[in-house]
């Protein structure tokens, strides 16, 4: 029986003059499908040879763009946008120049936004005097989405509105008149931001304005104020060096600020004409720096200062024969070099920085005339305010971007005293541990929140520009100072005013579509006074020698640094840089003593492996003087000076940071006098700490893992010598692994469309770990925590190998394998193999799924989750798995992960996954997968196939540059080189025909799409 009823979608059809309800009635869809932008013209389409793929993802594309607009109904209850902005397009990736300028790391970045939301920081192509975009750069986007940030102001502990906290203010500023109050703030090297703390100095001239660097660069500003005439650091171009000789500098690490990497990868490269550069390094802990250097010599602090002094002019007498001969074989190399060599020294030192300094006045690798302006702090000034803090005479205290509660060495003391101030002011991102011994906090937006500018490089500023709208109610410290001025501009109209004469009518719009721009206008910056010797704090400062007073003290000699992943602890509740394996421990979630094995045993500390393979360590308490840091866990650390101990800061904040992530001790009470060399006595106690360290095994043994030759065999010697073809043995005759009678399987042709390959040059990698991050960002690596990386279930797509040679070299190595003979010789000289020696060779290889073509995994899957492509990657088909785990057992690379557990909205992995917040930094075009699920390096397919679509958009062959995974877009040293081999212009192309490429652990016959070159050191001695 027919029914005469009338059904309704929604209220709006009741109304029978609604114009959506016409609208609707004869559209299907609130606004047309952009269709056309998608796939480009009519004539594009019919010239374009498109397959039946293709075509299906075509379909796919207006299928899913149909369903956005059909959810656009008349009753809308979930609104992204008011009026969508012109510029998004859902699906559509937008990118912002901006800049990073957080105290510490200073670079020009790319930041990756999605639908509004940054998701990844990339490098600035543009920029060539941008900083480096290292690891903690790759990371900091996540600590936008930290949920521990500050949401609003706080008077005395309770949220306030902005309002009131500019009342509370003005009325403190008002009764401190006539008090010392301190403005301690971070280096901004920002033209607007030193001009605004000027006219705030003006209003309230009791305010005194001190920088202070969190990790001190103090002395060598000093000894280049002291030649120059201007308070900054000599910059070094180290593609131009043909001799570099350190002397306790990182400079691959954060040496001075650090983002010299890519220029010294450039010389390390043997060019066409068989040169490289010659790079020694003298240093107490083994960094990156010195793990890359051709020689490397462990010497102790106070056999530094002797060294620079021999460098430079003086005696040789005081070291030891041994030092002695490879110092004055640095110096005679040094001389030959003539203009293209340079000394570096990371000495807390002034007189040390000076002598470096003007050896270097010749050299056309420093750049004195533009230098770098990212620390400006003064030990001696900060020293008088934490004096002035604790006697009393210092009144009231604002600090911005530094935690001082936290840092400063005398910190009990500095504490108790700043509670009782009667101001103290903080600007902060989080509750830190000086915001929470702080009347007033001003809570601060992070800088992808945020305008700035900065001056890296003098001659070249920089623009920060926001990516999103503030996540709360927020406020920069600048816009505060205009407020507390009585300017009635934002501060991005006041930037705008600033840069006129920088800009010197260029464009502004252009400055801020590039990040930066290039000027030899003049600005005024802050300029901290060098006080007289005749003021009390100087003597207390090491700028007159209290370093060697310090070294006169008994006991071992410690060197205080940063790590490559944690820096000066800013990024303590960043769970990516927390579980960022450090690059020559291995080590993750923790700090700790290292110490030479030859002390260890002295002291009776031990490192050993349990049952599961895990690594334990010794426990010490370290003192210095009057402060004790109890419980330290210690490493033994091949090619620790004797003598010397290390220590990183960063570590062992607790306010404001996750329980997962209260990690390690902290260090700055050890920091006496800002300097980062000191003398302290260990004491062993009770119990073992627990380490997570991703790599448990440290030598090849003669394997043919990383292959290396010197730069001598390289230029003389037959390619087979250094770079010999693998043979195999086929029906008792020998033939090379790539005859097509090695394989087990017939080859399909691979002419035919794209074959992606990745070269990774091994001369080329610090291994610095920026990839890493990379990496995590890009594909939605889950963090696992400490607990599972102990157990060797970190889900890390991409890890950098170290490898310690167990004789003096690699070389030695070989030799010592091949002229084993005999049982009893075997196990006696392989097990003696296993062991680093006292001062190894390091050797760094990036490893992540080799995507072979003859892939073992895939043979073995028994429900087909992981096959080939025609494009040359290893496809995981999440869906598919079943976790039978066959694939990782059959790896030869093992770089397959399995997912234990669920890692994302589980309270027992509490990290970003975990809460709305921190999942905003989710990549959209990869899934997130769930557990019992394998998964592994996908070679960046979402990248490949969204390069491919938009050439056949836009009608075009694809460029070979517009093919990047995320860690050969992450390196910008040139160590990945991703790309078309079919394309035979392609640069990977002729990475693959040079001869020093070679395939990882080739006589199995993988035939992988990923191929490293050989490592060549310039090892030739005088």
């Amino acid at each position: 029986m027919a029914s005469n009823k009338k059904y309704w979608k929604s209220v709006e059809e009741l109304d029978t003059n609604s114009s959506i309800v016409e609208t609707l009635r004869e559209n299907e869809f609130v606004e047309s499908i952009p269709t056309d932008e998608f796939l480009g013209d009519k004539e594009t389409l019919e010239a374009s040879s498109t397959t039946r793929r293709d075509f299906l993802k075509y379909v796919g594309f207006t299928t899913a763009a149909a369903s956005l607009a059909a959810c656009e109904g008349p009753v809308i209850k979930s609104i992204p946008y008011v009026i969508a902005p012109d510029e998004i397009v859902p699906g559509v990736a937008n990118y912002y120049a901006s800049t990073i300028a957080d105290g510490f790391d200073f670079a020009n970045v790319l930041v990756k936004t999605r639908e509004g939301r940054p998701i990844k920081i990339e490098r600035n192509d543009l920029s060539t005097q941008g900083g480096g975009v290292n690891a903690r750069v790759q990371a900091s986007v996540l600590s936008l989405y930290d949920k521990n940030r500050l949401q609003n102001p706080l008077v005395d502990g309770a949220e306030v509105t902005w309002a009131d906290f500019d009342t509370n203010v003005a009325q403190k500023m008002n009764e401190m008149s006539g008090k010392d109050i301190v403005l301690l703030t971070q280096t901004f090297a920002s033209p607007s931001t030193s001009k605004l703390i000027k006219e705030f100095t003006a209003k309230y001239p009791n305010v005194r304005h001190v920088v202070y660097d969190t990790v001190s660069s103090s002395e060598a500003l000093d000894a280049f104020q002291n030649k120059y005439g201007t308070r900054a650091l000599a910059d070094y171009d180290f593609s131009k060096a043909e001799v570099i000789v350190s002397v306790g500098a990182d400079f691959l690490g954060d040496w001075q600020g650090g983002g010299y990497d890519a220029g010294y990868a450039k010389s390390r490269v043997p060019n066409s004409a068989g040169k490289m550069s010659r790079h020694i390094q003298f240093e107490s802990n083994m960094s990156l720096s010195g793990a890359n250097a051709d020689k490397r010599v462990p010497v102790t602090p106070s056999q530094q200062l002797k060294i620079i002094t021999a460098l430079t002019g003086g005696s040789f007498s005081d070291l030891p024969n041994e030092i002695a001969e490879a110092v004055k074989n640095a110096k005679a190399q040094l001389a030959n070099a003539g203009s293209k060599g340079v000394i570096l020294t990371g000495l807390p030192d002034v007189d040390a920085q000076s002598k470096a300094l003007n050896f270097n006045a010749n050299s056309i690798v420093m750049d004195a005339m533009k230098p770098r302006m990212v620390r400006q702090g003064n030990t001696a000034e900060v020293m008088r305010v934490m004096n002035g803090v604790i006697s009393g005479t210092v009144k009231g205290m604002i600090t911005v971007g530094v935690d001082p509660v936290y840092s400063f060495p005398n910190s009990s003391a500095f504490t108790e005293a700043f509670k009782n101030l009667d101001m103290s002011l903080t600007f902060a991102m989080k509750k830190n541990a000086t915001a929470e011994a702080s009347k007033l906090v001003a809570a601060t937006p992070h800088y992808l929140e945020s305008w700035g500018d900065t001056q890296m490089k003098k001659g070249t500023f920089s623009l920060i520009q926001p990516t999103i709208r503030p996540l709360f109610q927020t406020r920069q410290f600048q816009d505060s100072l205009l407020q507390w001025t009585g300017n009635s501009q934002n501060y991005y109209d006041y930037i705008k005013g600033t840069w006129a004469a920088v800009l010197g009518g260029g464009s502004w719009n252009q400055a801020l579509h590039d990040g930066f721009f290039g000027s030899d206008a003049e600005v005024q910056m802050d300029v901290m006074p060098i006080p007289s010797e005749g003021e009390a704090v100087i003597e207390e400062s090491t700028a007159n020698g209290a370093l060697s007073e310090a070294l006169q003290n008994e006991g071992l000699e410690l060197t205080l640094y940063t790590k490559t992943s944690m820096g000066d602890g800013q990024n303590a509740n960043n769970p990516w840089l927390q579980e960022m394996p450090d690059p020559i421990t291995r080590t993750t979630w923790d700090n700790y003593i290292t110490i030479s094995a030859k002390d260890a045993e002295s002291l009776g500390l031990e490192n050993t492996h349990v049952a599961n393979g895990g690594l334990n360590g010794s426990r010490v308490n370290v003192t210095m003087g009057d402060v004790v840091i109890e419980k330290v866990p210690v490493i033994i650390q091949p090619g620790q000076a004797v003598g010397s101990v290390g220590l990183a800061l960063g570590y062992g904040k607790t306010a404001a940071i996750q329980e997962e992530m209260q990690t390690g001790v902290n260090a700055f009470a050890l920091y006496n006098n800002f300097s980062t060399i000191q003398t302290v006595s260990l004491e062993k106690v009770g119990g073992m700490h627990e380490f997570a360290c991703v790599q448990l095994h440290n030598t090849m043994m003669g394997r043919d893992i990383i292959r290396e030759t010197s730069l001598e065999v390289f230029n003389t010697k037959d390619v087979q010598e250094w770079n010999p073809v693998i043979y195999v043995s086929k029906d008792h005759k020998e033939i090379p692994i790539s005859s097509p009678d090695a394989d087990l399987w017939e080859s399909f042709d691979r002419s035919v469309g794209h074959h992606f390959n990745l070269s990774i040059d091994l001369n080329a990698c610090t291994g610095c770990g920026a990839c890493v991050i990379a990496c995590h960002a890009e594909n939605n690596v889950p963090v696992v925590g400490k607990a599972e990386v102990r157990k060797s279930r970190d889900m890390h797509w991409l890890r950098i190998d170290r490898y310690y040679s167990s004789v003096e070299s690699f070389e030695g190595d070989l030799e010592k394998k091949e002229n084993i003979s005999g049982l009893g010789s075997s196990l006696s000289d392989f097990g003696a193999m296993e062991h680093p020696a006292d001062n190894p060779q390091v050797a760094f290889q990036p490893v992540m799924c080799q995507h072979c073509n003859h892939a073992p995994c895939e043979t073995v899957c028994p429900v087909a989750a992981t096959s080939h492509g025609r494009q040359g990657q290893n496809h995981m088909a999440y869906n598919r798995c079943v976790g039978t785990r066959y694939c990782a057992n059959n790896c030869p690379y093992k770089v397959r992960r399995f997912n234990w557990f669920l890692y994302n909205e589980n309270d027992e992995f509490d990290y970003h996954m975990n809460n709305d917040l921190g999942r905003m930094v989710l990549n959209p075009d990869v899934v997130v997968r769930s557990r019992g699920v394998m998964e592994k390096c996908s070679m960046c397919i979402q990248k490949t196939q969204l390069t491919i679509l938009q050439a056949k958009r836009d009608g075009k062959p694809v460029e070979d540059s517009a093919f990047q995974t995320a860690c050969s877009l992450a390196c910008d040293k040139g160590a990945m080189v991703f790309g078309d081999i079919n394309d035979h212009s392609s640069e990977v192309y002729k990475e693959k025909k040079d001869n020093r490429m070679y395939h990882l652990l080739e006589a199995v016959g993988t035939e992988p799409n990923v191929f490293y070159k050989t490592k060549v050191r310039n090892s030739k001695e005088v």
